[in-house]
């Protein structure tokens, strides 16, 4: 089957750097997708956007080269429901990779078993309303309660804006909760203003909440270059980052975003990416927990001692 790209988007950026960070034995690149290839596992019909294939053989030769050992892929809306290409990259990874699945209320319990041995230990929620339909929350519920029964974990995509509204429900969740992309906040505003502070809050009140501390070059408004001519500084991203890590550091991942879809302003360098970390992880205990020890207790937990 033959897809047509979304007018205007960006492929992701073929020749990365090495990063000059090197990451701690064992790293996992904790949040990263792959699309299609289209041919083989055709885009969901109800997709708000077609993107570039980026398949598993692709992924797995970015995971080399910048050093990781593992990988968690996470379902990408393009694919919908249909789980076939996210399980298939984790079925050809030798067991170096877990997976974050999307469902829905009518998964069979085979099914969901199917996609436990395969290495899927978390469902993905979307509220990004730009991205996905609105699911009812009571049937998001009826899926956490069923998926708590395999050690499942929950992933929440929100945006700050709307964490107020979506409090209540995410309280009741039954599992642990990995927020994607520390909820997206505005990093015009104040990183102790009201907004991040009921981020902040959230993690506090709640210990089985996690957060990815992911995506600057989402978040960022100043870019990837600094003023004094550095490349890769998201600056404006750094004091909301570090501040998670500074105190959360057993309860945050990190991962690439790689082939970061959607993106609009420039696609990043996952090189440089990589570099950003030891901005925000700014010691060695800091960074092992981060990359190492904390996703592997979320994924690998049979491996961790």
């Amino acid at each position: 089957m033959e897809f047509q790209k979304t007018p205007g988007w960006m492929d992701w950026y073929t020749g990365p750097s090495k990063p000059k960070f090197k990451l701690p034995a064992g790293a996992v690149d904790a949040h990263c997708h792959v699309f299609g290839p289209g041919h083989e596992f055709p885009y969901a019909p109800e997709r708000k956007y077609t993107p570039c294939d980026a398949s598993k053989a692709q992924l797995y030769a970015l995971r080399d080269h910048l050093g990781f050992a593992r990988n968690v892929v996470v379902q990408a809306t393009c694919h919908g429901a249909d789980n076939r290409a996210m399980v298939d990259a984790l079925v050809s990874s030798g067991g170096k990779a877990r997976g974050v699945a999307t469902v829905k209320r009518s998964v069979t319990d085979e099914e969901l078993q199917a996609m436990h041995d395969a290495g899927v230990r978390g469902v993905r929620f979307n509220f990004v309303k730009r991205l996905v339909d609105f699911t009812p929350k009571d049937e998001l519920l009826e899926i956490a309660k069923r998926v708590q029964m395999y050690g499942w974990h929950v992933v929440i995509y929100f945006e700050a804006v709307d964490l107020p509204e979506l409090w209540d429900f995410f309280t009741a969740l039954p599992t642990n909760i990995v927020v994607d992309h520390m909820g997206r906040p505005d990093v015009t505003k104040p990183v102790d203003g009201p907004e991040f502070e009921l981020f902040v809050k959230f993690m506090r009140e709640h210990k089985n909440v996690w957060s990815k501390v992911t995506c600057p070059e989402r978040l960022s408004v100043s870019g990837p270059k600094a003023l004094n001519g550095e490349q890769n500084a998201y600056q404006d991203v750094i004091p909301f980052a570090k501040r998670i890590v500074d105190e959360f550091p057993d309860r945050v991942i990190w991962g690439t975003d790689w082939p970061h879809p959607n993106l609009k302003d420039h696609m990043p360098d996952d090189g440089l990416l990589v570099d950003f970390i030891p901005h925000i992880a700014t010691t060695e205990e800091q960074q092992r927990k981060l990359l190492v020890d904390n996703p592997m207790r979320l994924y690998w937990p049979e491996e961790t001692f």
